[in-house]
């Protein structure tokens, strides 16, 4: 019997191999001989998709395994596989074996199996049994859990980069990318002479207009020119960096001074605070979180952080604004609560004050919290728990000690049903606030996430039942609830799996923050920040106790200086950027799945996105400020920065 062995090897740089290469066929009635692949000319050179010809004395039956192994030829050279098919010369139809991954080290052995996925219960051959579980303990020795520190999810056990296994680094191109870009903002800023003056003051707020260069984007100019004005501070709140915070205020919280009297020049005539709260119209930001977290100390000079208050109020006519900001959570009888009457700079700066707060919280409880951290550990357990063949596997695939601090208090209080956006909407009950783009096409992209799922799910799981009895899954969920998220026990979320719309959400929710959360969180980075009065990263002097005290020079000392202002725009653009690497929602560059089914129910998914993409881009036609964040166009397949 002659099979055509068909192998493909990566396209990143140096995925290609010099070293030798042998593959063995594993069938039901019996195995191949271990036969070296050779071609005249370059064999498994980068982006190469080559022939062979593999020949043995009997019919192998059904293929089970594809056995690869890569031996030394002078040098020791990595190689990645993308995938290899195999067919029976007298057949046309052809078996996909998925690989994905480096082959790293003399010696180095991997064995794949056809790319069906399948559960635990529908293998039934002793050798498909034993490949999962020697997968699952091979990758339960390279995928280790670590708690980095207590009161936050455990990760995987890395010191850097390089103590990853090779499948789970960045490709070349993308680390080379991901330092130079960096680099090149610095050097642009550098050759202006700005990053160097360490402590040196702005002189008033137009010089900040010096660092847009050409570092700059459409939303980041529109920041510049209209981040004074008090809806452009709200509209923050609802589409900006950290649109999770706001809700609508039942009571005056007992810590917040501001009066109805206080407030009444900004509202409707012939109403009052009390009432504007039982129709629903007042809202509240709290940033409690960050009482008392401890400051950075920057080239030995103490920064600052405060802890405000914002009570917005729902205007029938402007819309969103701010009516009253308190920067302190244990006030006392001197704790001024700045007005939109005060005098100009004294209300400017209390905004800044919000936005300085706004900058901590996204960064590190809304972007690396809710999204990094909280994704790592479904990664981790998927890597641990569930073999390459299993369907879900396939699914799936402020400074100093302030910022750990600050990451332990949210961490307490993170709940599973704040994951899943129409609950969170719901319990902050912000359903019918205006102009809140990030929560219309949340929802949008939601359903389109979770109709794919159920979809996906569907078609491998017929009942409840098998869910239930699918221990691989069930080792999953264990993994995940109690090593992942082990020191929080007030998550809510169950450490079984016993009906497919529980596992349905779950997966939708881990799709959903690695993706369209993500996205929202980071990508407008540069936008909101680059323009650095708007979101200052760092104040350096602290939070006003007396309006009168107030002026420009106060306000200059207190923002970031130059070198500081540099830093924080380049980051942000390099972090915030499109990455030329960036795959798409919906597009995979590996293909696991091979069935028709389920390939059938991905270009479904494809279609739904395209036209949601379609709709959200018909909604933002005319608007001055476009929405464009979640457009599943500009949405990564997952987290890559």
């Amino acid at each position: 019997m002659e099979y055509t062995v068909t192998v493909a090897t990566g396209t990143s740089e140096y995925s290609g191999t010099n070293n030798y290469v042998y593959v063995t066929l594993i069938g039901e009635r019996g195995t191949s001989e271990r036969t070296m692949l050779d071609n005249p000319g370059l064999d498994f050179c980068r982006g190469a998709v080559d022939d062979y010809t593999v020949k043995t004395d009997i019919d192998l039956g059904r293929l089970i395994l594809v056995r690869l192994e890569k031996q030394n030829y002078f040098v020791e050279d990595n190689w990645f596989c993308c995938y290899v098919k195999v067919r029976k010369i007298q057949e046309k139809s052809c078996h996909m074996f998925p690989c994905y991954r480096w082959l790293v080290g003399d010696g180095a052995l991997v064995e794949l199996r056809e790319g069906t996925a399948k559960k635990l219960s529908e293998d039934i051959l002793l050798l498909e049994l034993a490949h999962r579980k020697a997968e699952l303990q091979e990758r339960q020795k390279k995928y280790r859990w670590f708690a980095w520190a207590p009161g936050i999810p455990k990760c995987i056990e890395a010191k850097s980069e390089a103590d990853l296994p090779q499948d789970a680094r960045f490709e070349n191109e993308k680390r080379s990318d991901f330092e130079g870009s960096l680099h090149y903002a610095l050097l642009e800023l550098s050759l202006k002479k700005l990053v160097i003056k360490f402590g040196k003051s702005w002189s008033d707020l137009e010089d900040f207009r010096r660092i847009f260069w050409k570092l700059r984007s459409p939303v980041a100019e529109y920041t510049m020119e209209h981040w004074k004005e008090d809806w452009f501070f709200c509209y923050q709140f609802l589409n900006g960096s950290n649109p999770l915070l706001i809700r609508k205020c039942k009571k005056i919280p007992s810590n917040f001074q501001v009066t109805g009297d206080m407030v009444q020049s900004s509202l409707m005539p012939n109403t009052s605070l009390d009432e504007e709260i039982k129709k629903g119209n007042i809202f509240l930001v709290d940033h409690a979180v960050l009482d008392g977290i401890p400051a950075n100390v920057i080239q030995n000079s103490q920064q600052y952080i405060a802890a405000p208050l914002c009570l917005m109020y729902d205007h029938p006519e402007n819309g969103l604004i701010p009516i009253a900001i308190q920067l302190e959570q244990k006030p006392d009888k001197e704790t001024p609560v700045f007005l939109p009457s005060d005098h100009s700079l004294a209300w400017l700066l209390a905004k800044m004050w919000v936005r300085h707060a706004e900058f901590q919280v996204f960064q590190v409880l809304s972007h690396l919290l809710r999204t990094h951290l909280v994704v790592e550990v479904f990664c981790v357990a998927t890597m641990r728990q569930l073999p390459a063949v299993h369907p879900i596997y396939k699914v799936v695939s402020t400074g100093g000690d302030g910022l750990l601090i600050l990451a332990q208090r949210e961490y307490k209080s993170l709940t599973y049903s704040s994951l899943q956006p129409k609950l969170d909407f719901v319990d902050r009950e912000v359903t019918k606030l205006r102009d809140y783009f990030y929560r219309d096409h949340s929802l949008l992209l939601w359903d389109v996430i979770q109709n794919f799922v159920s979809e996906m799910i569907t078609l491998y799981y017929t009942s409840d039942s098998e869910v239930e009895k699918d221990y691989e899954l069930q080792a999953w969920i264990h993994d995940v609830v109690f090593q992942g998220f082990v020191d929080l026990p007030k998550f809510g979320l169950a450490s079984e799996l016993k009906t497919r719309e529980e596992l349905i959400t779950l997966l939708s929710v881990v799709i959903f923050i690695s993706t369209a959360q993500h996205a929202a969180t980071n990508n407008g980075q540069f936008d909101w920040c680059a323009w650095v009065p708007n979101t200052p990263c760092t104040m350096r002097r602290p939070p006003p106790n007396n309006k009168d005290d107030i002026t420009m020079g106060l306000i200059m000392d207190t923002l970031p200086d130059i070198s500081q202002s540099c830093v924080q725009m380049a980051i942000t653009w390099h972090l915030g950027r499109a990455q030329p690497d960036a795959i798409p929602l919906g597009q995979y560059v590996e293909q696991y799945f091979t069935e028709p089914a389920a390939l059938k129910v991905i270009g479904q998914f494809r279609k739904d996105l395209k036209e949601l993409d379609d709709t959200i881009l018909s909604q933002n036609k005319g608007l001055e400020l476009q929405y464009l964040y979640l457009c599943p166009s500009n949405v990564e397949n997952s987290i890559t920065i």
